[in-house]
């Protein structure tokens, strides 16, 4: 079974319903959906409880628990203090995991190709537009690379996918910054748009000569070609378990307010350059108590029992001390 039909799969296991267990509903993020349906099947499986989760991206699942459709919203792309108290949220990170540029090209191997964060703002710029440029041959002088045109593929959809990805191109390209900026969206100046992780995945998969981003998950499930990255401590790192977790390591989640934070650049001569965090968001004061009560169970067993699930995926689990101020934070502030 191919990724794609295995995340149909998953999906229609966590839509199905239990007469025993609750129908937790969720949406958003597709960055985490290749563990959540991992945990959703394991909790289904242990309470009976299922997990009806629909992977339309950050911004739609933003809209959707502001709307109180759902009993809880997953983003890249964390709320600021003054959103979360607007409009009574409670916001924690789920989990960490990196975002890795993907490339098709005939040829190349996962890791061969070495990148810096000035060329990729200059391919998603539109000014390189071929292989072959002076500037991704400086990178990579023992390569032998075409001169065709370079296929860019972004996400249409609302993405914190986007959101940390762009937010990396503004802090490496003042150019970028000053022009284009960070955010679910923004106005792309070349390229097409595909929907979700799985869309881009799909589209780089079929298209030659193509690069796009996606969360790792999906790169290393669809067997897509990775690049290196030139990090901020200027070392040429490949995206792996130790990399991700060097650049985490910085996260000081204990002193950030709504524990928002970005991790996008961190420092150390192993970081790897676009690490991100998938956040939850639920209501303090849900409408149905018995249904977020059960969703902040769900959560809880994806901490106490789905590290694993979430180390096999190359996603980063959240630490201990982490989990701890999280469930402080869930007794203090969720009303369920």
């Amino acid at each position: 079974m191919n990724f794609m039909k295995a995340i149909v799969a998953a999906g229609l296991v966590a839509a199905s319903t239990s007469a025993f267990g609750a129908d937790i509903t969720g949406a958003g993020s597709t960055f985490i959906y290749p563990v959540l349906s991992q945990w959703a099947d394991g909790f289904k499986k242990e309470s009976g409880s299922a997990v009806n989760y629909q992977s339309i991206g950050s911004g739609a699942g933003i809209k959707q628990i502001e709307a109180k459709t759902v009993t809880f919203g997953a983003t890249d792309k964390p709320l600021s203090v003054d959103q979360l108290e607007k409009d009574g949220l409670a916001q924690w990170p789920m989990i960490m995991g990196a975002i890795v540029p993907v490339v098709n090209i005939e040829g190349v191997k996962p890791g061969d190709l070495a990148l810096d964060g000035e060329a990729l703002a200059d391919i998603y710029s539109g000014k390189i537009t071929k292989w072959d440029d002076p500037a991704i041959k400086k990178l990579n002088p023992k390569l032998a690379l075409p001169s065709t045109a370079i296929a860019v593929v972004h996400r249409s959809d609302g993405s914190g996918t986007t959101f940390n990805f762009t937010d990396y191109l503004s802090k490496v390209s003042a150019d970028w910054k000053s022009k284009i900026g960070s955010g679910t969206t923004v106005e792309w100046p070349a390229g097409v748009g595909a929907k979700g992780n799985e869309g881009v995945s799909g589209n780089i998969g079929q298209t030659k000569d193509s690069i796009g981003y996606v969360e790792y998950a999906y790169a290393k499930q669809n067997k897509l070609t990775f690049t290196k990255l030139v990090n901020k401590a200027g070392k040429t790192v490949e995206p792996t378990m130790e990399a991700f977790q060097a650049a985490a390591s910085n996260a000081d989640w204990a002193h950030a307010r709504g524990y928002y934070l970005i991790l996008t650049d961190q420092p150390g001569e192993k970081s790897w350059p676009i690490v991100a965090s998938t956040f939850i968001l639920m209501h303090k004061e849900p409408a149905d108590k018995a249904n977020s009560a059960e969703a902040i169970k769900f959560f809880k067993f994806a901490f106490d029992k789905g590290g694993k699930m979430a180390a096999d995926l190359d996603y980063i689990p959240m630490p201990a001390e982490v989990i701890k101020l999280i469930e402080q934070t869930w007794s203090a502030d969720i009303k369920s």
